[in-house]
């Protein structure tokens, strides 16, 4: 994986990232492939056209840049993540599957990021948020300033925390709790933010609940028909996320 600059301002969500992170990131993907529940179902959506270039905000370990690169090898894949010591583990993961020429990886607040200039690309046809606007402080700004990485054409993907708006009171306060100790925080209207934040923006969107809205699937386009639909049918999403929860 190639690498660009890992220095930042050492603001303090940047330090309490690294400090999040800096053993959790050697067995973050062992443990989150039972609660991040979705990610693999948005890489599916993405349809990644030959020759796109693709950027995850919010990269961590690289577990998705690497599936992606690996299941589109015509694509080049771009990644951004607050923390340096996250980045050390996409960097290995990378190296490690021999696909490190084609994920490219730079430290930066997404925010505030420039990935065309720091890339020195014109856009990307893909960016994508996994489960990290939940992590972000100003998660309508980053997705704002994600929306200015796109070229005309191109496509954004979220999946992350919903409301759990489905689940008894008692579980939905449980997992708040437990998830504030990672310094996670499920966005309250995220869903209709988005979409009111890219109707301002000229932009269509898809959303769909997964699990009794546990998680939730949101695609960005200036063109609705180029996206593939969002089915609202989420029972065997709930079933394969009770499998995914029990090892």
């Amino acid at each position: 994986m190639k690498q660009h600059s890992h220095a930042l301002p050492a603001t303090r969500h940047a330090r309490t990232m690294d400090d999040v992170y800096r053993y959790q990131r050697f067995i973050y993907d062992l443990t989150r492939k039972y609660y991040l529940f979705g990610r693999d179902t948005l890489l599916g959506s993405l349809e990644i056209p030959d020759g796109a270039r693709v950027l995850e905000i919010g990269c961590g370990t690289g577990r998705n840049l690497v599936m992606a690169a690996r299941a589109n090898p015509q694509a080049l894949f771009y990644g951004v993540d607050i923390s340096a010591q996250m980045l050390k583990t996409a960097s290995a993961k990378a190296a490690k599957a021999g696909i490190g020429e084609r994920v490219i990886t730079v430290a930066g607040d997404a925010e505030t990021f420039d990935a065309r200039r720091s890339f020195q690309l014109a856009g990307f046809q893909r960016v994508f948020f996994s489960y990290s606007l939940s992590m972000v402080p100003d998660w309508q700004r980053a997705f704002s300033n994600a929306l200015d990485q796109l070229d005309p054409g191109g496509q954004l993907h979220i999946v992350d925390f919903g409301e759990m708006e489905h689940w008894p009171g008692f579980a939905r306060r449980s997992m708040r709790k437990w998830l504030a100790g990672f310094h996670v925080e499920p966005r309250a209207g995220m869903t209709r933010i988005v979409e009111t934040l890219a109707t301002q923006r000229g932009f269509s969107t898809s959303a769909r609940a997964l699990a009794g809205g546990y998680a939730v699937l949101i695609a960005v386009s200036r063109d609705p028909v180029a996206m593939k639909p969002l089915s609202v049918d989420t029972a065997d999403d709930d079933a394969s996320f009770i499998h995914k929860m029990i090892p």
